[in-house]
């Protein structure tokens, strides 16, 4: 077992309290985003509501991963702590440093080589701090934290932009910087600008040609390559339902490129399902018992433009494959509508 299901198991015992607290502070329904960050607050229960978009806000992520470029100079600061142990489960994914140029085979023996000195501070600092180390070779990082560490309603920080792919377990997941991990490891509150909140319905479903990445395109799209700045995007309907759980981590991932700080779906039974065959039933069953929190209050998505800063509605149902760019992620362009665009660029 690689996850901390005591952590979990914590984590949910302290969330009704405190959504609680939060929901008579604000005075309103609660969407799913900030049940979780209120959830996560430094100070414990609320004490007053945050203006989104204007409140600076400590909060206490659950975890921390890193990759390996940027977790050298993150451990070489926490190494001046002057900590014995890293204060939240933390890990280390030895995945950006392999070079793609041959195959598989042979660019991880060249970077096992040409990297040796890096890999090796790395493993030593991370046996001795107790931190989780997974050698080159192991797994792309966002992909092993999906599958191995995230939990629904849990909040974590991450140095790698797509941190963002455990939204799709129903986790608040952000990409930062290596002073950011370095303060959370050492038990020092994390800081974040209250979020703005961006609502996504989903009615529909995907057809047989359609996959969850033309979703994440279709809103690129529409919000451009900045639209998400200062706000979490948060999916909800019942399209939403219907997609898998790895295919709501595939449209979460690509939230970055819309400059989300982070984007995330509720809780249901595909995470069940997903939780379940990775070998993490009892996390499941964890869930199962609070899905109620882990989704966002049902008068939220009867009257989205009330609590959402911007609504965007998308029938998958209608929903074409997409083809981005070139140049920009949010040149969108329908496959139905790619061979106009081909003959005439500026139209």
């Amino acid at each position: 077992m690689v996850f901390d299901l005591e952590m979990i198991k914590g984590v949910y015992t302290r969330m009704a309290e405190r959504i609680e607290a939060a929901r008579k502070v604000v005075n309103r329904p609660l969407t799913l985003t900030e049940k979780i960050l209120y959830a996560h607050l430094d100070e414990g229960l609320a004490r007053k509501a945050y203006e989104k978009g204007v409140s600076y806000v400590d909060f206490n992520p659950d975890r921390v991963a890193m990759q390996d470029a940027t977790a050298q100079m993150a451990l070489l600061q926490f190494m001046q702590a002057g900590k014995e142990k890293v204060a939240v489960p933390s890990t280390v994914h030895c995945d950006h440093l392999i070079q793609a140029k041959v195959g598989a085979k042979e660019d991880l023996e060249t970077a096992v080589i040409s990297n040796r000195e890096v890999y090796d501070f790395l493993a030593s600092v991370s046996n001795k701090y107790g931190i989780g180390f997974w050698k080159p070779g192991a797994g792309i990082i966002h992909q092993v934290v999906l599958e191995n560490y995230a939990f629904p309603g849990g909040m974590m920080i991450g140095t790698d932009s797509h941190t963002v792919n455990a939204g799709g377990l129903v986790m608040i997941a952000i990409g930062v910087g290596g002073a950011d991990a370095v303060d959370v490891m050492a038990g020092m509150p994390w800081e974040l600008k209250f979020p703005k909140l961006i609502g996504i319905k989903l009615t529909g479903k995907l057809s047989g040609w359609t996959s969850a990445k033309d979703v994440i395109l279709k809103v690129a799209g529409i919000l451009t390559v900045k639209g998400g700045t200062g706000a979490i995007v948060e999916y909800f309907g019942e399209g939403a339902q219907n997609i898998s759980c790895t295919g709501k981590g595939t449209i979460c991932n690509m939230g970055a490129e819309i400059g989300a700080t982070t984007s995330i779906f509720g809780y249901g039974e595909k995470m069940a399902e997903y939780l379940r065959s990775t070998g993490r039933a009892e996390v499941a069953n964890e869930a199962d018992n609070i899905k109620d929190h882990l989704n966002g209050d049902p008068e939220v998505y009867a009257n989205p433009e009330k609590y959402f800063d911007q609504v965007i509605e998308i029938n998958l149902s209608e929903l074409e494959p997409h083809i981005n760019g070139p140049f920009s992620p949010d040149l969108a362009t329908p496959v139905s509508k790619f061979a106009e665009a081909v003959k005439d660029p500026a139209a």
